[in-house]
């Protein structure tokens, strides 16, 4: 259900970055005329910024970039009001829950981007350079329980495009041992328990919150036979609303780094999807039967 979920709504989101990027291309025909169009969208690059850009995050410690996409995240999360995420649950607007869309198109953007810097390496040393470096990241994630850009680098890490190619058994066993977390089986169990032990700060994955809400609004209706309110559904969805405002209750301690974040560049430095699965079998040629 949280995949279906979250698939819907990445699907609206990737519906609309096309759009926006058609819109983009046509007030640049011209421009776009002369080095030849492209036919599809999603295959293409969006272009790079380069401004001063001559560092990675090869060049910072793991821990200071896991800080500042935990500040991100933070400053995103912390503007998504919980009348957006019970509405999600029900009306599945993007209208009415315009900071949710946006946290969530950020979750898939860091996603993307991740993917990006790894496939765009020719050498395959620092393609394993990167990969390694996004596991280091998200070990740092786990201890500060930002659930958020965990799970983000994980589907980056464990996606096809990346998951095809070949790597050394260490970092396929990390792999693995990283997404036990998000184990379907018994609901998220492991997951659940996770986000529940958690100390504050946290950040939350959104999407099994959304799961739980949606689920117990489709199950259960908002009167019973006897005309009177449901208060029971009222009383569990408060309790899991409640659990998300006490988490945006509190702060993390961590110093703005604005050379890194300008790094970042808004996580939008990234490869469509159709043109990442191409780079990855220019890497990896599929084997001919």
């Amino acid at each position: 259900m949280a995949r279906l979920l979250r698939k819907k709504l990445l699907h609206k989101l990737e519906k609309r970055r096309i759009e926006k990027l058609g819109a983009e291309n046509k007030s640049n025909e011209d421009k776009l005329d002369h080095f030849g169009k492209h036919s599809n969208p999603r295959s293409q690059i969006i272009p790079y910024t380069f401004t001063k850009k001559n560092q990675s995050i090869l060049d910072f410690k793991s821990i200071e970039i896991a800080e500042q996409m935990t500040l991100i995240d933070l400053k995103l999360f912390n503007k998504i009001e919980l009348s957006e995420v019970l509405l999600w649950s029900t009306k599945q607007s993007e209208k009415l829950s315009p900071n949710l869309i946006k946290f969530t198109e950020h979750f898939n953007n860091i996603s993307y981007w991740a993917r990006s810097r790894i496939l765009e390496s020719e050498n395959y040393r620092d393609r394993e350079r990167y990969l390694i470096k996004f596991l280091k990241i998200m070990k740092h994630f786990r201890k500060m329980n930002n659930f958020n850009s965990y799970l983000s680098i994980l589907s980056a890490v464990d996606s096809g495009p990346i998951q095809r190619l070949d790597w050394p058994k260490s970092i396929i066993d990390t792999i693995k041992e990283y997404a036990a977390l998000i184990d379907p089986k018994c609901g998220f169990k492991s997951l659940r328990e996770a986000i529940s032990e958690a100390e504050p700060p946290c950040i939350p994955h959104i999407g099994l919150i959304l799961q739980d809400l949606t689920i117990l609004h489709i199950a259960n209706p908002d009167f019973l036979p006897s005309g009177n309110c449901n208060f029971w559904k009222r009383w569990q969805q408060f309790n899991i609303l409640e659990r998300l405002r006490y988490f945006k209750r509190c702060n993390y301690n961590f110093k703005p780094n604005v050379k890194i974040q300008e790094l970042f560049n808004d996580f939008k430095d990234y490869i469509g999807e159709d043109a990442q699965y191409n780079l990855s079998e220019q890497l990896k040629p599929r084997a001919r039967h």
